[in-house]
């Protein structure tokens, strides 16, 4: 180690003493991650809550009618969800406490109409928050929350299997709640389905609609994938192991993005600022490499990433597909901090992930 390596370690440590351990990111230590660099190609503006732990989780929606259209959601754990366009622009800010993880599902009716059913993890409320977006005006509207028992809200996932809509809640112990959402009087309505428990700390899951397949994220021990008919009880099998050189813990946000007939798992590898990628729509999931979101179009690289999203296809000015991520260390301009000033979420470009990993 240089002498102007350890000199800018002591500065680092005396300049963290000095402030509140929140402020202190997550990725302390390290700049960009480990895997292959791909650059950023926006953000949205940081979340409310400033020097704490806050962004968490993003999800999005593209209007399949027109796909120039749509929304980004992304909790402020502190304080509530925020709503952005697709070019991550503020749209709307609903303050309903601390909402943890964001799912949704579209083609979900009530009163007679469909709408998009939007849910998160309350850790206040002690359950599931439901809003609804309305796919013609994209207003988004709280509709209810129903209390869940698991042990903290934290890990939520949405799904469909046969008519149904899938609601999962991930308890932060590892206790898993599974139910299938109603619309009864024009309210939100869960019926459980079963529960089980994945072992220790998770929290990032999402659903395979086509496969009615459930992944879930063991924080210290990797991603398992289980059935989500609930009468496969609590089988299971280890998709990928942690820590591992492709999974540094912990191991956080889990997403999809179809391409075709392709489907994409991507997992965040929070421990070195990583991302990784399988191809899962096979009986077995194939690897297909690690990348690493750095600085890009004014904006800077990502580190000690949580939560992200990935929806294929045509989404705003994304002609193949977009992924929104967590960042935990927000500045100005394109250089890496470690101190956690603000959080907000990075924009990028399935095109250029896929171009960095060869991925044809």
């Amino acid at each position: 180690m240089s002498f102007a390596t350890v000199a800018a370690i002591s500065v680092l440590t005396a300049s963290c003493a000095a402030v509140d351990p929140e402020s202190v990111s997550d990725s302390a230590g390290m700049t960009i991650g480990t895997g292959v660099p791909v650059p950023a190609a926006g953000e949205t503006a940081a979340v409310g809550t400033q020097v704490r732990d806050a962004a968490d989780d993003p999800e999005i929606w593209a209007d399949p009618r027109d796909p120039s259209r749509g929304v980004i959601f992304g909790t402020d754990k502190q304080a509530g969800l925020y709503v952005y366009g697709l070019d991550g622009k503020d749209r709307r800010f609903l303050p309903e406490g601390p909402l943890n993880n964001v799912d949704l599902r579209d083609g979900f009716t009530v009163t007679g109409r469909e709408q998009v059913l939007v849910g998160a993890s309350d850790r206040k409320r002690m359950g599931i928050a439901f809003f609804l977006l309305d796919p013609d005006s994209l207003n988004v509207t709280p509709w209810g929350v129903v209390p869940v028992q698991v042990s903290e809200p934290y890990g939520f996932c949405m799904g469909r299997l046969g008519g149904d809509t899938i609601a999962v809640m991930v308890g932060k112990d590892g206790d898993i709640a599974q139910f299938t959402v109603t619309a009864q009087d024009g309210k939100p309505n869960l019926i459980l389905t079963r529960t089980f428990s994945v072992g220790s700390q998770s929290e990032g899951c999402v659903i395979d609609d086509a496969t009615g397949t459930l992944f879930i994220a063991e924080e210290a021990k990797g991603i398992w994938r289980y059935n989500l008919d609930h009468k496969s009880g609590s089988a299971r099998t280890l998709l990928a192991g942690a820590p591992s050189e492709i999974l540094k813990p912990d191991v956080e946000g889990l997403t999809l993005l179809r391409e075709g007939a392709k489907t994409y798992l991507l997992a965040s590898s929070q421990g070195d600022s990583a991302f990784a990628v399988w191809r899962v729509d096979g009986p077995q999931a194939d690897y297909a490499g690690r990348f690493s979101v750095v600085g890009g179009a004014g904006a800077d690289p990502v580190t000690g990433t949580d939560g992200l999203a990935a929806l294929g296809g045509p989404v705003g000015a994304f002609p193949e597909g977009l992924i929104v991520v967590q960042d935990d260390a927000d500045t100005d301009g394109e250089a890496a901090s470690t101190v956690r000033t603000r959080q907000n979420f990075k924009l990028v470009d399935w095109r250029a992930v896929k171009a960095a990993m060869a991925i044809n």
